[in-house]
């Protein structure tokens, strides 16, 4: 028989592709999505099911649907779109805390599938060249989607310690980027005039939103354990990818980006937090070994690439090849 598959967060645009993706796969036999409202657009051979995984009720959807593979998709990063940041926070951390003592209690269960994101790693002065795997952040990250996702996979961790007999696989995806993602940093990128923090080139990798479909898909089917970043090959600088959109940008000190910032936060023209500041002054980067030579992937988008796409969306004119077909659709990551 083949496995049969939960995935959490469907009625967002990158659930609903990577369900029908899984729905296709002769290795699976049913894709089950749950969220609380209804998926928009078709979903195929998907199995809809409204509830909401911080209520105990996703444990009773896991054993009558005979769930033995879990995948996690609802840690969002805008606050926005999730109603506030108070339900933000409850869907991220209270919803992963509930889902995984649903996982805890299910026989049958035997695979848990997680997208994180590197923005656990946070970003800041001290930052080493390149994050590894068995890192974590040099400061704390003390509020907002950074403290979110640091804490789930704190709870990840405890989970796979309770159940040793369940393979668990952590996805920190880097930036994810591309014609239809709606992202704090997407969101940035769509502003007429790119403001930056004057004296700092940030590094930037990103992950073109098919690759993260193609991500979770192997690890689904490869049932290998552990956590892995995962991001495009290379780096692009700040400044570089300013001039590839041909935007103007304005250098502003620090505190003046983060004014205008929680403007641009107050009239939702843009999701401008501060741990996004802080990543638009210092960058990141992630070694992305592991993700090769013991997950088995390799991403079809170079960093530069994928942005490439995502300019396509804005109009820019494509100066070399890009790979992988565009499709319809927003992507709320």
């Amino acid at each position: 028989m083949g496995r049969v598959v939960l995935v959490t967060g469907i009625s967002r645009h990158v659930g609903r592709r990577f369900a029908r993706a899984a729905a296709s796969d002769p290795s699976i036999d049913r894709v089950i999505g749950v969220d609380v409202v209804p998926p928009r657009g078709d979903i195929g051979d998907v199995s809809f099911v409204r509830a909401d995984i911080r209520s105990p009720v996703i444990a009773k959807v896991l054993a009558k649907e005979d769930v033995d593979t879990v995948v996690h998709m609802s840690v969002i990063a805008t606050p926005g779109s999730a109603g506030g940041r108070n339900t933000m926070k409850e869907l991220n951390v209270m919803g992963t805390m509930q889902l995984l003592a649903a996982c805890q209690k299910s026989p049958i269960v035997k695979h848990l599938v997680v997208k994180s994101t590197t923005t656990m790693y946070g970003a800041s002065s001290r930052d080493p060249a390149m994050f590894t795997e068995d890192m974590g952040p040099k400061r704390l990250p003390s509020s907002g989607y950074a403290k979110d996702v640091y804490e789930v996979e704190g709870y990840v961790r405890g989970f796979a310690r309770r159940r040793p007999d369940v393979t668990v696989t952590t996805l920190r995806a880097a930036n994810v980027i591309g014609p239809h993602v709606v992202s704090p940093l997407t969101s940035y990128f769509r502003l007429p005039v790119l403001p930056r923090v004057i004296g700092f080139d940030p590094r930037l990798q990103f992950l073109h939103e098919d690759d993260l479909l193609g991500v979770l898909k192997h690890a689904v089917v490869s049932g290998v354990p552990g956590t892995f970043n995962v991001a495009g090959d290379g780096i692009l600088m700040l400044s570089q990818a300013t001039r590839r959109l041909g935007k103007p940008s304005v250098a502003m000190p620090g505190f003046a980006v983060g004014r205008l910032g929680s403007v641009l936060r107050q009239a939702r023209v843009a999701d401008f937090s501060p741990e996004q500041l802080g990543f638009l002054t210092f960058g990141r980067g992630v070694d992305t070994t592991r993700m090769r030579e013991v997950l088995g992937f390799e991403p079809r988008f170079t960093t530069a690439s994928a942005f490439a796409d995502f300019g396509v969306s804005l109009g820019v004119p494509v100066r070399g090849p890009v790979l992988g077909p565009a499709s319809g659709g927003v992507a709320h990551v």
